[in-house]
């Protein structure tokens, strides 16, 4: 298990009283099977380094409390009594998660293991889209789903388009929607009654990614996501790289094009004005305010047309800003998401194509992986349950 981050208490040190073992204990074995889902408990000993004897008791303790429950396997293999299968109970440990973007919310009730057990969206528009508006719906949409699921969540993960304070969850800015100095962690902690963390989006697609996508098995990564605006979440030797206060991961505000179009950031010729979503429908040949679902219907129309096409200056900008970041952070992968899940293949090959050429990075390590994200536009909402579950796991 590769991702021992998330959520991670740390090492029970040979020093510890027997309380804080045993919470220890109990919380890594939780974490092993909410990310990695069921296994034997020889299968627990072996990975958590603990003794048989120590995983039964464990074992049985949270069985006892209804969190885990084992099972004969399925398929069995091989002859004789097949080893019992350690399960987490979804239900018994449920978070939110919630992702606002700039024209729909998205929330879900997610049970341990990272079962969906229910969600809900609602599209925003210019007068839905206040602070205000929007924390009221988050809060009388999470209750319905709650009662109408009987589930109780014990903490909340909201995924913001901005510049987020991760230690309280102010929103210093999130210019797309209009945002401005907002204290959205305590404002929906005051009206949910639950412990409530906020993070940019990015940075949430990319801990989906390190925890259930194309980067499970990656310890640097860094993600890359486009809608109006574009976004970067980093993974750094198996943890994120959050910078001062959280305010990292503004890679669409890197300047690839000194002199060209205006960026609201007050700078001009930003990445995210060459391959954001207004970039997206110019290559296209759209207006810029096209609907989205008419963008990824047209970018599937191209995915035999050949290469140089309508998508090759695109391709050629978006290749330029991933030469940089390649040669800055020097990744193992680089996965692309949300609207750039829709490129056509050959463009994704051809952009990866052009890392390799251009980057020393890329060339040194023999050609930087670059793939889209398996997990689509539930990248953010699946990174802010996880996000939820941090502090739920080590509490155990």
């Amino acid at each position: 298990m590769n991702r021992a981050w998330v959520g991670d208490p740390g090492s029970a040190s040979s020093g510890a009283r027997p309380d804080e073992a045993r919470r220890h204990n109990r919380s890594a074995l939780l974490r092993r099977l909410h990310v990695d889902g069921p296994c034997t408990r020889a299968t627990l000993a072996a990975e958590l380094g603990l003794n048989r004897s120590t995983i039964k008791a464990v074992v049985d303790g949270l069985a006892e409390s209804g969190v885990v429950s084992e099972a004969v396997p399925a398929r069995r293999t091989g002859a004789g009594r097949p080893s019992l299968m350690v399960l987490p109970q979804a239900e018994s440990a449920v978070v939110l998660a919630v992702d606002v973007r700039v024209e729909q919310v998205a929330m879900s009730m997610v049970g341990l293991g990272g079962q969906v057990i229910g969600r809900h969206s609602w599209n925003l528009r210019r007068a839905t889209r206040t602070p205000g508006e929007v924390i009221t719906h988050v809060a009388e949409s999470a209750q319905l789903l709650a009662e109408e699921l009987a589930v109780t969540p014990a903490g909340a993960g909201i995924s913001v388009p901005g510049v987020v304070r991760r230690d309280d969850g102010w929103v210093h800015e999130a210019p797309n929607l209009e945002w401005r100095d907002i204290a959205l962690g305590a404002r929906l902690a005051a009206v949910l009654r639950l412990p409530v963390q906020v993070a940019n989006d990015a940075e949430m697609g990319a801990l989906a990614e390190h925890v259930r996508g194309a980067a499970r098995d990656v310890a640097d990564l860094v993600y890359i996501s486009a809608d109006k605006g574009v976004g970067g979440g980093v993974i750094s030797g198996g943890r994120p790289l959050r910078g001062t206060r959280g305010y990292v991961g503004e890679l669409g505000h890197l300047v690839v094009r000194p002199g060209g179009r205006s960026c609201y950031c007050g700078s001009r010729g930003c990445w995210e004005t060459e391959v954001g979503e207004r970039a997206l429908c110019r290559a296209l040949g759209m207006p810029e305010d096209t609907p989205r679902g008419v963008v990824v219907a047209e970018l599937r129309s191209l995915e035999t047309a050949p290469v140089p096409g309508p998508l090759d200056e695109f391709a050629e900008w978006l290749a330029t800003g991933l030469v940089t970041v390649v040669n800055m952070m020097a990744p193992d992968l680089v996965v692309l998401g949300d609207l750039f899940t829709a490129l056509p293949p050959g463009v994704v090959d051809h952009v990866r194509g052009l890392v390799h050429e251009r980057s020393l990075v890329s060339r040194a390590v023999g050609g930087t992986r670059i793939e889209t994200s398996p997990l689509g536009r539930d990248a953010t909402l699946v990174g802010a349950a996880e996000l939820a579950f941090e502090p739920v796991l080590g509490a155990f």
